[in-house]
């Protein structure tokens, strides 16, 4: 493997990438809004409160299991060990569909349809900036054993 391919993110981008698809998802309904339909509007809302709950605890534990593992949280910084327990038995980014939850959560509970286009949208882009190059930095570290575990776990969910 050549020395680029080991480095992860010079950049943790990953939050600002989640943050500005919510900034925009607003801007876009001040903009451009989308009808919602006024009945049953607490179904939504309880069921973006859900969602947001359930990211969070996605993300606790997926941060709480690095650090038991004695590996950085930080995508910018260079894994010491594969992680393969807790959330990242049933999927790779658990942070990230973590972050992705929690916008089209956030979009159910404000009301705002554009969230869960935006959520998609972030998320297509993580892949692409984030994912592809920490895959890269994981392969270069560890080897089969990050190809078996590619193998056996998925990408998002």
């Amino acid at each position: 493997m050549n020395a680029y391919r080991m480095k992860p993110l010079a950049f943790p981008w990953p939050p600002l990438v989640y943050g500005a698809a919510i900034a925009a998802a607003f801007l876009l309904q001040a903009y451009f809004p989308l009808a919602v339909a006024q009945t049953n509007i607490w179904y939504a809302r309880a069921a973006g409160g859900v969602l947001i709950a359930a990211a969070i605890v996605l993300d606790v534990w997926a941060m709480r299991t690095l650090v038991d593992c004695h590996t950085t949280i930080l995508p910018n910084r260079c894994s010491t060990y594969l992680v393969t327990s807790g959330p990242y038995r049933y999927t790779r980014n658990p942070i990230y569909l973590g972050y992705t939850l929690t916008t089209a959560g956030i979009g159910l509970a404000m009301l705002n349809p554009w969230c869960i286009l935006t959520a998609i949208a972030a998320a297509a882009v993580t892949s692409i900036v984030a994912i592809r190059r920490e895959e890269l930095h994981l392969l270069s570290r560890f080897g089969i054993d990050f190809e078996r575990y590619c193998y056996g776990t998925t990408r998002w969910i």
